[in-house]
């Protein structure tokens, strides 16, 4: 038997939670409720779930802000559904820049609903694997960070234009690989598969040190 799919409800209106876990429910899944986003934020965290049905309207806060708050820290951790009643076209539009899977109005239709929840527990499973290979990489980054140096905040901002975020991955990634291979560029250049002149004028533009860290002496 399948492990049943968690889906978490975030909305300040009982009766709209109520309704949709109650919907949710007899499909067989596991319905998550949170009335706020500090709320949200816990479930989130602990809760694991495989997709969430996001109100924009929030007592602390809003779903656009905290759907940015997610994505700043790396991928989005699974798939996310706006839901609003009074919504712009421009709310919408800047959700989707920031990573939301769909947009849902209200009042929502049982089909339109299911339908939604359906499409997108279909690429939940990958962008899950997506967003914990990245935790993965960002541990190991900041095992090799310097001490005293601050890791760039989860590595990439992923509500940046897309030049911009890359930039951000490459220093993170070159910066690893250097601390790795303790300075050795060729044995940096043979990892990333680039050559070696090439891999010093990207270090250059990206303001990357080309030495490893050394330990300073205990006293």
């Amino acid at each position: 038997m399948s492990e049943r799919k968690k889906i978490l409800v975030v909305d300040d209106e009982v009766g709209i939670r109520r309704l949709f876990t109650e919907i949710l429910g007899d499909e067989g899944y596991f319905v998550m409720e949170a009335e706020n986003g500090a709320q949200a934020d816990e479930r989130m965290l602990n809760g694991d779930p495989d997709m969430v049905l996001l109100d924009i309207w929030l007592p602390d806060t809003d779903g656009i802000s905290l759907l940015r708050k997610w994505a700043q820290s790396g991928p989005l951790p699974c798939p996310i559904v706006m839901v609003s009643g009074h919504a712009s076209v421009d709310m919408a539009v800047e959700a989707t820049k920031i990573g939301a899977f769909s947009f849902l109005e209200k009042p929502v239709s049982m089909k339109n609903l299911l339908g939604a929840v359906q499409n997108a527990l279909k690429v939940s499973s990958r962008q899950k694997a997506i967003a914990k290979s990245f935790r993965k990489v960002a541990e190991k980054v900041a095992e090799n960070t310097p001490e005293g140096e601050e890791m760039p905040r989860g590595l990439v901002d992923f509500s940046l234009p897309l030049r911009q975020a890359r930039e951000q991955f490459e220093r993170a990634y070159f910066a690893f690989l250097i601390e790795k291979y303790k300075g050795n560029i060729s044995k940096v250049a043979e990892h990333a598969q680039v050559d070696r002149t090439n891999l010093y004028r990207k270090l250059d533009s990206l303001g990357v040190e080309k030495n490893a860290s050394k330990e300073t002496p205990s006293a």
